[in-house]
């Protein structure tokens, strides 16, 4: 951890990670929430800050899909497609 505080710490994506897997893993996600009868806007970030699984279903595998990736990059995504929508 940097303990200088005037330093900018940096943070980027694992270089073996395809550039669109956690989107896609979003939207699948997404859908099985959807189809469950969740709000995957509720569920997704209960998982986000809580790291427990079971806030997603595992209907079509969704929860296996949404374990394939660490939660900062599930919040990296959902953070860049935000700031690209509304730059």
């Amino acid at each position: 951890m940097n303990n200088n505080l005037n330093e900018t710490q940096y943070f980027g994506r694992n270089k073996n990670e395809p550039e669109n897997e956690a989107k896609r893993i979003l939207i699948s996600v997404s859908t099985a929430l959807r189809e469950k009868g969740y709000n995957p806007v509720n569920q997704i970030v209960g998982y986000i800050l809580s790291g427990d699984p079971t806030y997603i279903t595992s209907y079509l595998n969704a929860r296996a899909m949404i374990r394939k990736l660490e939660r900062d990059e599930l919040l990296e995504e959902l953070v860049k497609d935000y700031l690209q929508r509304n730059e």
